[in-house]
C-alpha cells in the first residue's frame, strides 16, 4: 500500500527547493552529530534510523512521515541512485529481515544513524553500504 506524506505546516518546505533541503540536512547533522543509536529512540538520549527521518521531516521540513523504515520505504516515487537529490530516502538491506534508512545529502553522502557511531554522515559509495543499498524514494 502507498502511504502519502501530508503537509503538516503551513510553512512546510519545498521539497522541490534541495537547496535549502541540503542546508536544513546540514544543520541537522550538526544538531544531532554524535547522537547515540538506540532502537525506537527519537531524542538526543538515543535515536534510531527511523526516528531521525520522521523528526527531520516533521520537524524542520513540516511533513508528517511514518515513523517505521518498512513504512518510510513505501513513501514517494522511486528513484534512480543517479538521480538523487537531498532529502531523498536511501534504503540498505542490512541482514535478513533488517532495513536502515537515511536521507541523501550530496555528493554520495547520506545522513543516518550508524549503530556504532550514532548520527552521522556517510558515503554511498563505501564498501558496506554500497553492497547493502536496497533503494531511494522521493518524497514530494
Amino acid at each position: 500500500s502507498q502511504y502519502h506524506t501530508v503537509k503538516i505546516a503551513d510553512a512546510a518546505v519545498d521539497l522541490n527547493d534541495t537547496a535549502k533541503v541540503k542546508v536544513i540536512l546540514q544543520q541537522q547533522h550538526d544538531t544531532w552529530r554524535h547522537t547515540r543509536h538506540r532502537l525506537g529512540g527519537t531524542s538526543k538520549k538515543g535515536i534510531d534510523c527511523s526516528g531521525l527521518v520522521y523528526r527531520t521531516y516533521r520537524e524542520e521540513l513540516g511533513y508528517d512521515m511514518p515513523r517505521t523504515t518498512d513504512s518510510q520505504a513505501d513513501m514517494g516515487k522511486r528513484v534512480y541512485r543517479e538521480q538523487l537529490q537531498a532529502g531523498d530516502l536511501v534504503f540498505f538491506k542490512t541482514g535478513l529481515f533488517s532495513r536502515h534508512v537515511g536521507m541523501y545529502v550530496e555528493d554520495g553522502k547520506f545522513l543516518h544513524v550508524s549503530s556504532s557511531q550514532g548520527v552521522k554522515l556517510s558515503s554511498l559509495d563505501s564498501p558496506y553500504w554500497s553492497s547493502t543499498y536496497w533503494k531511494a524514494q522521493r518524497i514530494r
